[in-house]
């Protein structure tokens, strides 16, 4: 009989003769009531959160004006959604820091992993770019948000460059680094069996880089909302950075919270869909680091 021992933050002892059967069973059940009392503690550390924070405000703990309330803040959210802000609808300006951070990631994630797998096999032209990669890469991307407005304007592009350059160094370093830790017996194998370059590159590198270039993905949405956000902070018409702006500007702490409520929530959704997609893509990897999160 196999004996296979699993973790499920506690040690369980089975009687001899215990089916293999048996122990997957009562292991995944040990898992479920894990994963339910996290999910438990996560949801009242947040009530307790909120619920400690609206006090504080209704009791005059804490400064309503600098500090707002959870109710506050939702009643802002309320008019926006339902009246409009200061700026048109707040869909619309939703949508205008959606399209900046969406074209930005997914340029600059493309561009990462084909200049990162690139570069990455090309050990020369690595030695070449290093370098300048390094010297670019030193630099506070945020700093650049008024260069590009100067450059481009108010408009959409400013703000996709932003998200760009954001995005595109995360990846770019992962995809590069995940291909330099790609198995070298397994390299050798493929080449051994007579596999071209692009053989060993499309079938044990690339593979081999997919959990590095996804982990950059999974933070790399973050910096393109973060891209976006701050260069519309700098200079926009349109989109949830001037909305945070003008809130700052008149002293409306409901109305920055609410922009971040509105975001964080976008950015969670965003980490949700990519995590699917990367349990589809990747189903050859073990079920357990999949579902790590």
């Amino acid at each position: 009989m196999a004996h296979t021992t699993f973790e499920a933050g506690s040690a369980t002892l089975f009687r001899p003769g215990t089916s293999d059967a048996e122990i997957e069973a009562s292991a995944l059940k040990a898992i479920r009531r894990r994963n339910t009392l996290v999910r438990f503690w996560q949801i009242a550390m947040l009530v307790f959160v909120i619920g400690m924070w609206e006090l504080s405000s209704n009791m005059q703990w804490i400064d309503p004006f600098f500090y707002s309330s959870p109710s506050g803040v939702l009643q802002r959210l309320y008019e926006w959604a339902t009246e409009g802000t200061t700026e048109g609808s707040l869909w619309y300006n939703l949508w205008v820091t959606m399209e900046e951070a969406l074209i930005g990631f997914f340029a600059g994630s493309i561009t990462g992993v084909f200049v990162g797998i690139g570069l990455g096999r090309n050990r020369f032209l690595s030695d070449i770019f290093s370098v300048y990669i390094k010297a670019i890469n030193s630099i506070p991307r945020v700093v650049l948000a008024p260069i590009f407005i100067m450059i481009m304007g108010l408009g959409l592009p400013s703000k996709v460059a932003l998200a760009f350059i954001m995005v595109f160094f995360v990846v770019f370093a992962n995809a590069f680094q995940g291909v330099r830790e790609a198995d070298r017996n397994m390299i050798a194998n493929a080449r051994i069996l007579g596999a071209s370059d692009w053989q060993v590159t499309r079938t044990v590198v690339i593979p081999s880089a997919m959990s590095w270039i996804f982990a950059s993905l999974h933070v790399s949405f973050g910096f393109a909302i973060i891209g976006a956000i701050v260069g519309e902070f700098v200079g926009a018409r349109f989109g949830i950075g001037q909305l945070i702006s003008i809130a700052k500007g008149t002293f409306d702490a409901a109305g920055m919270f609410a922009a971040i409520l509105l975001v964080m929530v976008v950015t969670l959704v965003a980490e949700y869909i990519m995590t699917l997609i990367e349990n589809r893509l990747a189903k050859w990897r073990p079920q357990q680091h999949l579902d790590t999160q």
